[in-house]
């Protein structure tokens, strides 16, 4: 049983489904073909409560809450977005999926970028929104940006990490812009909802170890080019609004060489959180896309 009550949202069903060893929460609804959607930190997956009624009206909406979200288990390890990915991998396997259609976010979308370069049987369509990509290149125009990340910093220190992400579930509503970075993208509820969570000290334990594992061994790997042998398949759309105060448009070059279909857009005045601040925006690209025969 959950510790927390679960948010209601009509039409959505609950259950977990044992993914690989971990126990993974996942909220459903509607019914056809399935569209799976991944979120990001800090958020579970109430992210989509925007886009599932209107999604649901067409297919079967799938979202997972990643290890040491939301509902789902919170294991000691396994933080690494290759592992989320395989995670994700391994639910398809149990619910016998196959060809989904995926949208994911933040670190959700960088294992949807994962999860399409290894399992490319698994994903036909990749909506990506506000996300990196795993083929990185340092660049000296680039390390001046290396200042947006220092609260990964903050996060995946010893110690001062868990602190902080555990005070975040005593901010107030009416200061949720902090994290959000829009007045309007989070309500009280959803502030509850998503920043709630880290009151368990699990679950703070959890967001550590997702930025620590990154800051630590992963970026240097995708820096390396560990992903660089592989090639995107999967018709890929990346919506990215430009007022990420982190992840720069910019940012989002060097695919080129390693994917077969991949479209970008960029939505202006739309900060990082882009389902949460322009739900009915990313819906009818998600119809219109995924409407669209596959390459």
């Amino acid at each position: 049983m959950p510790s927390r009550p679960l948010p209601e949202l009509p039409g959505v069903e609950h259950r977990w489904v044992d993914a690989g060893g971990v126990k993974l929460h996942v909220a459903e609804a509607g019914a056809g073909d399935p569209v799976v959607c991944v979120h990001g930190w800090p958020q579970n997956w109430w992210e989509w409560r925007g886009i599932i009624p209107g999604l649901a009206e067409r297919y079967r909406v799938i979202c997972p809450d990643l290890r040491g979200f939301g509902w789902s288990e919170t294991p000691r390890s396994g933080y690494e977005k290759s592992q989320f990915a395989a995670d994700i991998a391994a639910l398809l396997d149990a619910l016998n999926l196959r060809d989904v259609r995926l949208i994911a976010h933040d670190w959700g979308g960088v294992a949807g970028f994962i999860l399409c370069l290894e399992r490319p049987d698994l994903v036909k369509q990749y909506l990506a929104l506000n996300t990196a990509h795993p083929w990185p290149r340092l660049e000296g125009r680039r390390l001046p940006d290396m200042r947006r990340f220092w609260y990964q910093w903050v996060i995946s220190a010893p110690v001062l990490g868990q602190v902080a992400v555990r005070q975040l579930a005593r901010l107030p509503a009416e200061r949720s812009y902090l994290i959000s970075g829009s007045s309007s993208a989070w309500d009280e509820q959803d502030t509850r909802v998503f920043l709630g969570q880290f009151a368990e000290r699990r679950r703070a334990w959890a967001s550590v170890q997702t930025y620590r594992t990154f800051v630590t061994r992963e970026l240097a790997e995708l820096v390396r080019g560990r992903y660089r042998d592989k090639r995107l398949h999967a018709q890929t759309l990346w919506l990215h609004g430009t007022d990420d105060p982190v992840i720069r448009p910019f940012m989002l070059e060097g695919t080129e060489p390693y994917a077969d279909d991949l479209t970008v857009e960029l939505v202006d005045g739309v900060g990082h959180f882009i389902a949460d601040e322009r739900p009915k925006l990313v819906l009818e690209r998600a119809l219109s896309f995924f409407a669209a025969p596959s390459a």
